[in-house]
């Protein structure tokens, strides 16, 4: 028997993965779906997926899943931080 809990942060999502074998061992989640990252940035749907077509976050496709690197949310703030200090 396999039980999935997810714990979220303010900054982060790990997984832990129970099992009979392994009592509880943490994962951290590195690749994000386009309704994880409109909750963790606040924006809507087009606003994720214009960012996309921009070239301003990057992501992969798994299938037909757009996925999200972690690294890209990481490196989009910073340079919405960049951008404010600038002006």
């Amino acid at each position: 028997m396999t039980t999935h809990v997810t714990q979220r942060t303010s900054d982060e999502r790990t997984s832990s993965v129970v099992t009979a074998e392994s009592p509880l061992r943490q994962v951290d989640v590195q690749l994000y779906k386009v309704s994880d990252v409109m909750r963790a940035l606040s924006m809507s749907r087009s606003v994720v997926f214009e960012l996309l077509r921009s070239g301003r976050l990057r992501s992969v496709k798994q299938g037909r899943t757009r996925l999200i690197p972690a690294s890209a949310i990481r490196e989009y703030v910073a340079l919405l931080e960049k951008e404010a200090e600038a002006a």
